[in-house]
């Protein structure tokens, strides 16, 4: 899954338009647009927003896997 695939999934499931998501980050709808199509990457701030809005860690978005601590 791509960045911009788990951005749609995100935004669908809040039931949120392109639009409104663009209103809630003060950006547009076509940055949304392009971001969920994959045709931009995220600034760093673009990513910050993203995780702070939806709730979700950097690494959900990066398509990482969950972070293991070899301590535990």
């Amino acid at each position: 899954m791509t960045f911009g695939e788990r951005l749609r999934e995100l935004r669908q499931d809040r039931r949120l338009t392109q639009a409104q998501l663009g209103e809630a980050l003060k950006t547009t709808q076509r940055k949304i647009s392009y971001l969920e199509t994959d045709k931009n990457e995220p600034s760093i701030e673009d990513l910050k927003r993203l995780c702070r809005y939806f709730g979700v860690s950097a690494d959900y978005f990066l398509g990482l896997p969950p972070h293991h601590d070899p301590q535990n």
